[in-house]
């Protein structure tokens, strides 16, 4: 048992390191081939962007809507519960808009991001792989990387941030609904807490998450879709696969980046 499981150690271990500089090398090249083409001018695929930029982010406005309004209520609720008794109720605004802008706007628009963009970005790069689609873009003289990886991941870099943006609003809205239908707060009273309570330091960490975030979401979903080997099991298993990197590795890049600005402050 002690040998299984050291082998079981050792494997996870070179895989994870693997992986680890796959995605590198992708962003390596992904960064570079987007680059030399501003630089030098070369064609870009400025109209699959914007398709990509759409799917990415329009079409998750709905869903991530939906739940940050929701979230945001249960925040309200919640922490009025346990101010009420120390006679602090007003501030609950202030509760429910840092941790929206701080932390869960951009955690939960990433997982919605994660669980459908980049589970299809996962699926068509996969199915393309093994039905070989992706060496006859190679026979074509066309790069892969460029074609198709560079589109996705801009769009997700553009895009999350904005839907963090709204996410923002709608999670404060949220808050403020219950807060006027249930706690005694006017509209007007509850927004100049906010106001007062938001800083450009809360925005921006935000905001610096989703960026990190987008980045984990277009790479690990392009390396899995691209290193897929196999039939349509191989497919599936490369989605589900990317989803459970991408939301483990989003988790463990907000913890970095809380440290890092609670450390800063």
């Amino acid at each position: 048992m002690v040998t299984a499981a050291t082998r079981y150690v050792g494997r996870s271990t070179v895989q994870l390191l693997t992986d680890t500089g796959a995605i590198a090398r992708l962003a390596g090249s992904a960064t570079s081939r987007f680059g030399a083409g501003l630089v030098r001018r070369e064609r870009i695929r400025w109209r699959a962007t914007i398709q990509q930029l759409v799917r990415a982010g329009y079409s998750s406005v709905p869903l991530v809507s939906l739940i940050c309004f929701l979230v945001g209520m249960i925040m309200a609720l919640q922490s009025a519960y346990q101010l009420r008794e120390l006679g602090a109720i007003n501030l609950v605004p202030t509760l429910v808009a840092i941790s929206i802008t701080r932390e869960l706007a951009p955690l939960l628009a990433a997982i919605v991001v994660s669980g459908r963009f980049g589970s299809s970005v996962a699926a068509e790069l996969g199915t393309m792989k093994v039905s070989q689609e992706l060496d006859a873009l190679t026979v074509m003289g066309l790069d892969p990387v460029a074609f198709l990886v560079v589109p996705r991941l801009a769009a997700l870099l553009v895009s999350l941030p904005c839907l963090v943006v709204f996410a923002d609003v709608i999670g404060i809205l949220g808050g403020m609904s219950i807060s006027v239908a249930t706690l005694g707060f006017g509209a007007a009273r509850y927004v100049a807490l906010t106001f007062d309570a938001l800083t450009l330091e809360d925005i921006l960490t935000g905001l610096v998450k989703s960026v990190a975030f987008a980045g984990i979401i277009g790479l690990v979903s392009c390396h899995q879709g691209l290193e897929t080997h196999g039939g349509a099991e191989a497919v599936g298993r490369a989605t589900t696969t990317s989803v459970v990197r991408s939301i483990v590795l989003i988790i463990a890049a907000d913890l970095f980046v809380t440290a890092l600005f609670y450390a800063r402050g």
